[in-house]
């Protein structure tokens, strides 16, 4: 029997342990219902692998590590999901159709994690696959980047059990820097005496298509949220704007800064400040080209068909294990849709495919010497 006959003959298991991961909503600002998730899935994975995950709490949030030996793969993911408590009571029903499960994270990355689960039990659990489970991947990660690296520089491969893109593998991922400019003028009335104030929200307009002007084919910069003034009658006297900017390589990222952090006021008497940088490096695409080959070949000898590897805007904690040079290959999780979106869904079909997938490909790894 092949691994991809035996994941199948378990496709309806797999479905209802992805349901009961969905079930159970998980933002990531809720560390009550982090901790609940957390919990079930140490129980479903310490049933699949036999072995329970190592419970770590850093900041009040937990995570899940079942350690690899040294040299050995790493398969990496998140538990927290963009969506809100409540979310579920006003979803689409049913939950399951005849194809598709569509419930709050579920493409993105609830079936991912079940799907990695069932594919290390279907090689035996060998000492040498671990896997880490996060719950901040949707805010950045900013309690957890210390732990993914530490994890990964064990691991000879990393495999990131985030979303296919259309069913093809993400090989590359541009890389996320997050800015705040802040703008300080001086108050004055806007009827009386205007011309006595420093309008902070003009000198923000500036700044911001200045800021917008970085961007160049292929880099992003994007000014989003805005804020200015205290009142209708009153020259604005602090504003500030965050900017999103998206960098293929690390030269690019680390050129943006310089231009960011260099930022001057052009009205007489305000003054910029500039908060933030690079949040995660670029994720660049050769650094998975000996991964992908190999899942090519595990795709063709298991007979999925032809497999495909797109770079992507998106970042995820992928982009902080190849930023410290261990090969990364992502989008290794569910096939469907709508990612953050009304109508997110996971293919089911599919689910057993890719479990197959990221079971030979894992196998084929630890077979390299």
């Amino acid at each position: 029997m092949t691994l991809l006959d035996e994941l199948t003959m378990r496709t309806e298991d797999m479905v209802q342990d992805i349901l009961g991961l969905c079930l159970i909503e998980s933002p990531s600002d809720d560390f009550a219902r982090l901790a609940e998730i957390a919990e079930h899935t140490a129980e479903l994975g310490t049933r699949l692998l036999g072995r329970a995950p190592e419970r770590i709490q850093t900041e009040g949030r937990p995570a899940l590590y079942w350690e690899p030996q040294p040299g050995g793969v790493l398969l990496l993911g998140h538990l927290d999901t963009v969506w809100p408590v409540g979310t579920l009571n006003s979803w689409p029903k049913p939950l399951r159709t005849d194809t598709t499960l569509s419930c709050p994270g579920v493409f993105d990355m609830k079936a991912g994690v079940v799907q990695g689960l069932y594919a290390v039990a279907a090689i035996g659990a060998p000492a040498g696959v671990g896997m880490l489970l996060t719950t901040d991947e949707e805010i950045g990660s900013p309690v957890f980047q210390p732990l993914i690296r530490k994890a990964a520089g064990r691991a000879r491969a990393v495999l990131v059990l985030e979303a296919s893109a259309d069913g093809a593998l993400k090989t590359g991922r541009k890389g996320v820097s997050q800015y705040v400019v802040r703008i300080s003028g001086r108050a004055a009335h806007a009827g009386l005496e205007p011309e006595k104030g420093v309008n902070a929200l003009l000198e923000l307009s500036t700044q911001a298509r200045t800021v917008s002007a970085f961007g160049s084919d292929g880099l992003t910069v994007t000014p989003t949220l805005a804020v200015a003034g205290t009142t209708a009658n009153t020259v604005p006297a602090e504003a500030y704007f965050h900017v999103d900017a998206r960098a293929r390589t690390r030269a690019e990222q680390d050129a943006l800064h310089v231009r960011m952090s260099t930022l001057t006021p052009v009205l007489p008497g305000a003054e910029v400040t500039v908060e933030g940088g690079p949040n995660r490096p670029p994720m660049e695409p050769g650094q998975a080209a000996k991964l992908m080959d190999m899942a090519y070949a595990t795709a063709m000898d298991l007979g999925l068909g032809d497999l495909r590897g797109v770079s992507v805007g998106g970042a995820s904690d992928g982009n902080i294990t190849a930023g410290i040079g261990i090969p990364t290959l992502d989008g290794l999780g569910a096939v469907g849709g709508h990612a953050h979106a009304d109508g997110e869904y996971a293919v089911i079909t599919e689910m057993p495919r890719r479990s197959a997938l990221v079971a030979g490909l894992t196998a084929h790894l630890m077979s390299q010497p």
